[in-house]
């Protein structure tokens, strides 16, 4: 069986969403669709890899701010089609984030990604489902809160059940003590500042998406509903064609 994480020295959350079973029976092929955190300080090994894998397609969740002051995928050296799908137009104020400790709280705020980021996860799956899109990759920059509410949606769609969605988000709870290390080595002066962000980048506890999906349920009844509310039930057919495998 392929590795679920993917080791690559410019980023600490790249993993992979295949091998996934449906409620059907199939399950999602391998290196077909991955998740990530930043993808800007990529080596030259990390893009060798990339460009081994044949990654095709680069899905960018992070703000305008962000891109903007942190660099973007190098598509000049890894040749892929970029899309630029800001899911928030804001990161968490400073006062908000020892709220980020609360699974309720966090749970809420996904729900109010899918609620005002509709345009963005909309045209975001319509591209995983466009020809020639795959392998390709969803990030933001942790690779947890956005990604993790795209990533969610997609499995469900796919019709990957709930508890095992719960399993892949949890996976990103590891990756993030690596990835606050990283920026307190990355910002030596500003510790402190970046010690604010912990609560945010830290948290990662099952019960977040276990409510984040019940409230889609309770508000949606049934995922394919939601994906008709969004108007991705084509898409989500198309990419079941491409990325579903019998077993």
């Amino acid at each position: 069986m392929p590795s679920r994480t993917l080791d690559f020295e410019g980023c600490v959350n790249f993993r992979d969403l295949g091998g996934y079973r449906t409620v059907d029976g199939r399950q999602i092929g391998w290196r077909r669709l991955f998740r990530a955190d930043g993808l800007s300080k990529l080596t030259p090994t990390d893009r060798h890899q990339l460009v081994s894998m044949g990654l095709a397609t680069v899905i960018d969740l992070r703000t305008v701010d962000e891109a903007d002051q942190r660099g973007r995928f190098p598509v000049d050296l890894v040749p892929v089609r970029y899309f630029d799908l800001p899911l928030t137009d804001v990161l968490p104020s400073t006062a908000e984030l020892p709220e980020w400790r609360e699974a309720s709280y966090v749970a809420l705020r996904y729900g109010q990604m899918v609620a005002q980021g509709g345009a963005a996860l909309t045209r975001a799956i319509e591209v995983l489902a466009s020809a020639d899109s795959l392998p390709a990759v969803v990030h933001c920059s942790a690779g947890k809160d956005r990604t993790g509410v795209f990533s969610a949606l997609v499995l469900a769609f796919l019709g990957v059940p709930d508890e095992t969605i719960v399993e892949d988000y949890a996976l990103s709870a590891l990756a993030m003590e690596r990835l606050l290390g990283r920026l307190k080595a990355e910002y030596p002066d500003s510790v402190e500042a970046v010690e604010q962000f912990a609560p945010a980048i830290l948290h990662v506890v099952p019960e977040t998406m276990e409510e984040f999906l019940a409230a889609l349920r309770a508000e949606y009844g049934t995922y394919a509903a939601l994906a008709e509310a969004l108007g991705v039930t084509e898409a989500v057919g198309r990419l079941e064609h491409t990325v579903l495998v019998e077993v």
